[in-house]
């Protein structure tokens, strides 16, 4: 059955999207879901792939399959059925969507003649809860359905209102819970049942959040948009660590870059040359598997070997790494630290001004000396 047809009773204007056909699917239990079993240990600050946490979190979709859990093994985390998960959500997805509609008649709107609801991007910063904004925090308590993405954080997610229901439509690599055209159905969809909708967004919405696109497609159906802006990763992590990004005499700008490639490669999207200048500091997003490309490219094209640098997982949070090196050895550092996504690296003199990276060079410096 193609997924155009399972969907299409979440909004009218499903018609006009074209999906992937795939071949008819089987409904399993939950059970039949690839776990990690691995993350029940695993501590994360956010919402990895397939974790309990997550459909404990969201169990309100799969109502009595959830106890089935914990008695089933679960195969290696390679071939998920995303369809059969998202088959397994809509029966639930159906019931909310005509309680939203009912709750609005019940208030006193005439049966088709209410407006649709309010939806929210709202930005959740880097990790930290505390770095949330007021509106946020007001905005998260008072919604209906809150759909909401990896990096936001398990801390902000225990803020939601006890009527509240919450939808994972995360996506890492190899793994999207949804594509970009269901998550705007979903929030189409719901808006027109005049709920209050929030978007849940890590770091701020409208960088490299695609916020820009569902506020976008969203407007453009007739649907207003409010934009709740957060902290963005570069500015958390860098405040975190002590890193001014600018500073007079030694950085007059500063870049934000995303390290994505294109089609899963190893070569980021932007252009190295134009990001090569030692009085600028750079901020690489998404970059862990194309940063050893880029620091080779970036050294092509003149910028110090000896530039300053740190790379910092899962930063704001208690679980955050940080790795200090010069650009000419992060690339071997990051892979010898292990490091993990998300990891934002920050590249410049700026670095050097943070109180730890004097701290760093003593601590390498001695492991010098050991050996």
């Amino acid at each position: 059955m193609a997924l155009a047809d399972r969907l299409q009773f979440l909004s009218p204007s499903l018609s006009l999207i074209h999906f992937r056909k795939s071949n008819s699917i089987n409904i399993h239990p939950l059970c039949s879901l690839h776990y990690d079993s691995s993350f029940t240990s695993y501590s994360s600050p956010f919402t990895e792939k397939h974790s309990i946490q997550r459909y404990q979190r969201d169990q309100w979709l799969y109502k009595n399959q959830l106890e089935q859990i914990t008695s089933c093994s679960f195969p290696p985390d390679s071939h998920l059925n995303r369809e059969n998960n998202i088959a397994l959500q809509l029966p639930e997805l159906k019931k909310l969507l005509q309680v939203l509609r009912e709750k609005r008649e019940s208030e006193g709107c005439s049966k088709g003649k209410y407006g649709p609801g309010n939806v929210f991007l709202v930005g959740t910063g880097p990790g930290d809860p505390e770095l949330l904004t007021l509106k946020a925090v007001r905005v998260i308590q008072s919604a209906d359905l809150l759909l909401y993405d990896r990096l936001v954080s398990n801390d902000v997610l225990d803020l939601i209102g006890p009527d509240a229901r919450l939808l994972y439509v995360g996506k890492t690599a190899g793994y999207h819970s949804r594509t970009q055209e269901e998550i705007h159905e979903l929030l189409l969809s719901f808006a027109e049942a005049g709920a209050t909708v929030v978007r849940l967004k890590g770091g701020d919405p409208l960088v490299f959040g695609r916020g820009g696109e569902e506020m976008d497609f969203l407007q453009q159906q007739g649907i207003q948009v409010k934009v709740i802006p957060g902290i963005t990763a570069a500015s958390g992590i860098a405040a975190e660590l002590g890193i001014p990004l600018t500073q007079r005499g030694v950085a007059n700008s500063v870049k934000f870059l995303t390290g994505h490639a294109r089609k899963g490669g190893t070569d980021p999207l932007f252009v190295a040359e134009n990001a090569a200048d030692p009085d600028s500091t750079l901020v690489v997003y998404m970059g862990l598997s194309t940063f050893p490309s880029l620091s080779l490219k970036l050294l092509h094209h003149g910028l110090p070997p000896y530039t300053p640098t740190v790379a910092v997982e899962r930063g704001t949070t208690p679980q955050q790494r940080t790795v200090f090196a010069e650009l000419k050895d992060l690339a071997q550092q990051i892979t010898s630290a292990q490091l993990i996504s998300p990891t934002l690296i920050i590249i410049g003199k700026v670095v050097a001004l943070s109180p730890l990276w004097s701290i760093s060079l003593k601590e390498t410096s001695s492991l010098v000396e050991a050996k």
